[in-house]
């Protein structure tokens, strides 16, 4: 990780093998993450799409994480409330047929908007054709959790509710092909809400501005269909913050140091606003292969830092916006490889053709990315 040149290749292979060992069997450094586990395959998987690797998933193995996620389905009962979607580990789903047990646990089943978005994201990226689901609860799951002011929680009881789960919101409707109860103007007006003096947004009304934040807010928008509802002189001051978010790598916020992640969280916002052009592509991925591990593959936070899948992923993703040779390009609304995002079109034609209609809700946004370098 010493050497920082141009010329310094991405360890393709190293990377995708780094990848399927958090397929396979995670380090107990991470067993803190448990309840979260999915969106530890999420980055695994979507990663391994990235590196047009998912060949290297065995079959068995591609359907076993299916049946795994799909067995964090929470589907409500008539008398529940809406409590639709995903959990993000099977800690709540207990081995056992006692009928009084599994009784017990259901009052702690309910769909979490993160691990709703990352089970759906791997469900599509793995191929599956959605059909266990039924969509229509799911996204009344994501309505009963929109607050007054059109923010989101993560799920029906004990959460915060900020950027972060409407961002997820907007890619459970988005992906599902259905928006339901889900208040889109009231959405809006918190997300416009969020627009600090800088320019960026924040994660909370009243808070300070955030690269990953503005990244959830603008993605929002774009899966919403409206981004067009920002006026040119705002699109252009969002351009100058996330455009000044560059040292060499980006940084989260004014005066922090920068960190891999956020050369996909500001990269995919300047992708959204078609600003990517105006950063510098060497230095970016100067940063992002300082942090590379060559031994055994992964990208860290900073250099000389541990490699962990998080950064893994958005780092390949912050490459394959620059064109990187040999990486899929990336979906940066959806945070999916356009391999993925092509199946995702070819499930809405389906559903649309079968129901004799589209959603007019979503009709006239395609949420086609804006180009980064290297799409045709």
């Amino acid at each position: 990780m010493e050497d920082r040149t141009d010329t310094e290749p991405v360890l393709l292979s190293k990377h995708a093998k780094n990848l399927l060992r958090f397929l396979n069997l995670l380090p107990a450094r991470m067993a803190s993450h448990d309840n979260t586990r999915s969106t530890i395959v999420f980055f695994a998987v979507c990663g391994l799409d990235v590196l047009n690797s998912l060949h290297l998933v065995p079959p068995q193995l591609r359907q076993d994480i299916i049946d795994w996620i799909y067995g964090g389905l929470v589907v409500p009962r008539d008398n529940e409330k809406n409590c639709g979607g995903f959990m993000g580990c099977r800690a709540m789903v207990p081995k056992t047929e006692d009928a009084e047990i599994l009784e017990c646990m259901r009052n702690y089943q309910w769909g979490h908007l993160a691990m709703t978005y990352t089970s759906l994201a791997v469900l599509v990226t793995l191929g599956d054709d959605l059909s266990r689901l039924d969509r229509k609860s799911i996204v009344d799951g994501v309505a009963a959790v929109q607050k007054p002011e059109g923010s989101f929680s993560a799920c029906i009881d004990g959460s915060e509710d900020d950027m972060r789960f409407v961002y997820c919101a907007a890619t459970i409707c988005y992906m599902l092909d259905y928006w339901g109860d889900v208040n889109k103007e009231t959405m809006f007006q918190f997300i416009t809400r969020s627009l600090r003096y800088d320019y960026g947004f924040s994660q909370e009304l009243e808070g300070e501005a955030h690269g990953g934040t503005t990244f959830c807010a603008l993605a929002a928008l774009h899966l919403s269909g409206q981004l067009h509802r920002l006026d040119a002189t705002t699109v252009e001051r969002m351009k100058r913050w996330l455009i000044f978010r560059q040292m060499d790598g980006f940084q989260g916020r004014p005066n922090k140091p920068v960190d891999t992640c956020y050369s996909f969280w500001i990269g995919a916002s300047l992708c959204i606003l078609d600003g990517f052009e105006l950063t510098d592509y060497a230095r970016n991925r100067e940063f992002i292969l300082s942090t590379q591990d060559k031994l055994i593959g992964g990208f860290a936070k900073w250099p000389q830092a541990t490699p962990d899948p998080f950064h893994t992923y958005l780092g390949l993703c912050g490459l394959a916006f620059t064109g990187e040779p040999g990486l899929s390009p990336v979906n940066p609304s959806l945070n999916m490889s356009m391999a993925a995002y092509a199946h995702l079109q070819h499930l809405h034609e389906q559903w649309r053709s079968a129901d004799g209609r589209g959603d007019e809700d979503i009709s006239h946004n395609d949420g086609k990315p804006h180009k980064a370098r290297g799409e045709s």
